[in-house]
């Protein structure tokens, strides 16, 4: 049985805060007085109406959630973030059509950086802070943020905890959940401010510290400038923005484990970790030496640093450009490409795949080998030192089915719009993993908004898909899960 009544009180909840953040950023436009006081502030009023609504119309008695209510209310507050945010966007006069105004808001909330705006630039202050702010709420705001809900109206905070890291590694940290939820944000906010601090101090001006101190912990890309990271011209925003990248990437219950409790041996041992950093170390070691040996101008210390803050971007996948690798070599492209799938860690803000999970189909490959060789033999898939479950590795097998048949359906019905098949590819790619910018015309120098309205709708199916982990938003259209 599903509980409507809690369902769309509880999501009344969600859209009340939502417009507690717009007026976050309706208080930068009251500040600067831009043109974003008047979009702001319709948009908190209507946000305020309808989670107002919901919240008072269908209040009710708490009950216990099951998995059902955790996967629904997972779905409808991502669809009344991506619509309700898009407001700010569709109100102003810098968004052409409400599909824009959609597009660039579930790219903000999914944290994949994908854009329709040619020029960033021109918008004003208040919605480059939206659209930053976006993205970090994204990051791991929305859910987490429910987490610490739930509670109020019954037991379902595990619920929404499994049904938004379906497959990942879902790990409670401490005996309540909501426990759980607040050590996260404090690290995650903790972070987020060292990022901005640093990032000040590296020569941004405080507003774009802000905003790129946002959209960096959330691994989400988008930028204040129209040439994104290289329009700074930095080598120590660079660096910076590599640090804090590389750590968004990274699971935050191994952060916990290196913050909170001072264990950096269990950060350190983590299997998913060290080859996460070493797939950063060789894919910067070999595309440096494909620039170098392609004598690409700039010196040994430029290219190793294009290199790594592209790598790191990539499988991040933040989506920042210091350069645009579409002039870098045939190698050095289709290697950012692979890295597009890969991803970063399990309970990260990062999207792909995860590494932990291409590290185990390895693993499940290389048992396969022995069983042909030693067909009486029973072998384990072990990961971190633990057996893995059957049921665990058949999840995994069918998730990385289902992400792909996406892939191949989407790119197909993109190259119906005569998109060519490289930029179809790498556009459904760069949206489904969350990364935003790809190759060819959706390359770090151009953007979506050249494309046909239906491939926009598409593209930001994708992104939802990628984010909410496949199995959380098709799941609902199977006959088994209405079924009483």
């Amino acid at each position: 049985m599903i509980h409507w009544a809690n369902l769309l009180q509880l999501l009344g909840y969600f859209v009340l805060a939502l417009a507690l953040a717009i007026a976050v950023a309706l208080g930068v436009a009251l500040f600067g007085m831009d043109a974003g006081v008047v979009p702001l502030t319709l948009a908190c009023a209507i946000c305020l109406a309808v989670g107002g609504a919901l919240a008072y119309f269908f209040r009710s008695q708490p009950v216990s959630f099951n998995n059902r209510d955790g996967i629904l209310l997972v779905i409808l507050t991502w669809m009344a973030a991506s619509f309700l945010g898009a407001l700010p966007f569709y109100l102003s006069s810098s968004f052409p059509s409400f599909t824009d105004a959609v597009f660039e808001s579930v790219s903000g909330f999914t944290t994949t950086g994908a854009t329709i705006l040619s020029d960033i630039e021109s918008l004003p202050d208040s919605l480059l802070f939206w659209r930053s702010f976006t993205q970090w709420v994204g990051g791991m705001g929305i859910i987490l943020l429910g987490i610490a809900i739930l509670p109020l109206i019954g037991t379902g905070g595990l619920e929404l905890y499994r049904a938004e890291f379906s497959g990942a590694s879902s790990e409670k940290l401490k005996p309540r959940i909501a426990e759980t939820a607040f050590s996260l944000w404090k690290i995650y906010l903790s972070l987020t401010l060292a990022a901005i601090l640093s990032l000040w101090l590296a020569g941004m001006n405080p507003f774009e510290a802000v905003c790129h101190g946002f959209t960096a912990m959330a691994t989400a890309g988008f930028s204040t400038r129209n040439a994104s990271v290289e329009g700074f011209a930095s080598p120590a925003i660079e660096y910076v923005l590599v640090f804090f990248m590389a750590m968004g990437g990274i699971n935050f219950t191994r952060h916990y484990r290196l913050f909170i409790e001072r264990r950096p041996s269990r950060f350190l041992r983590d299997t998913e970790v060290r080859i996460y950093l070493l797939l950063i170390a060789l894919s910067t070691a070999a595309i440096s030496y494909s620039l170098l040996e392609s004598q690409t101008p700039g010196s040994l210390e430029e290219t190793i640093r294009a290199s790594l803050f592209q790598v790191v971007s990539i499988i991040t996948t933040t989506g920042y450009s210091s350069s645009n690798f579409e002039e870098w070599t045939a190698f050095a492209q289709l290697a950012l490409l692979a890295l597009m799938f890969v991803g970063g860690c399990t309970g990260s803000t990062a999207g792909g795949l995860k590494t932990a999970r291409l590290v185990l189909l390895l693993r499940v490959v290389g048992r396969e080998f022995r069983q042909i060789v030693e067909r009486r033999g029973v072998f384990a898939v072990r990961f971190n030192g633990s057996a893995v479950s059957e049921s665990t590795i058949k999840s995994l097998l069918n998730l990385v089915y289902l992400a792909f048949l996406i892939n191949f359906a989407a790119t197909l019905f993109l190259t119906a719009f005569g998109i060519d098949i490289l930029t179809a590819i790498s556009a459904v790619a760069a949206a489904m993993f969350n990364i935003g910018p790809g190759l060819a015309e959706v390359g770090p120098s151009d953007n979506y908004g050249w494309m046909a309205a239906p491939v926009k709708w598409a593209l930001a199916f994708c992104m939802l898909a990628g984010r909410l982990e496949y199995y959380t938003l098709f799941v609902i259209a199977t006959r088994a899960f209405w079924r009483k």
